[in-house]
């Protein structure tokens, strides 16, 4: 496989680099999922809370996991990561008992 010259190697690619874009794709995904890009989410055809869940489930786990390495990037990863988790909540016809829901596992209970 040849690479074009403005593709950069993984391995020049700072960790912080690949956790941020992993988290920032984790969280479209699970947005997509919500059906937060449509103009009504309910009747979104790409709405699917199941996967939902696991996307931010995942993405709740990669944060946790490497908050010491975020730094300034923390706060706001967070801060997407809760949006998420109370947009799920509100788009359950049963929402989850508090600590139940996606990813709260790995953040806590999360409440809006």
């Amino acid at each position: 496989m040849t690479d074009s010259p403005n593709i950069r190697e993984l391995a020049d690619i700072p960790a912080i680099e690949v956790i941020s874009r992993s988290a920032v794709m984790l969280m479209s995904a699970a947005a997509e999922k919500l059906g937060l890009s449509a103009e009504d989410p309910e009747n979104s055809p790409h709405r699917d809370l199941d996967e939902a869940r696991r996307l931010i489930t995942a993405l709740a786990g990669l944060v946790t996991a490497s908050a010491e390495y975020l730094g300034p990037h923390a706060g706001p990863l967070r801060d997407g990561l809760k949006s998420l988790q109370l947009a799920f909540r509100e788009s359950s016809a049963a929402p989850d008992e508090p600590g139940q829901g996606p990813g709260e596992k790995y953040t806590g209970p999360v409440w809006g």
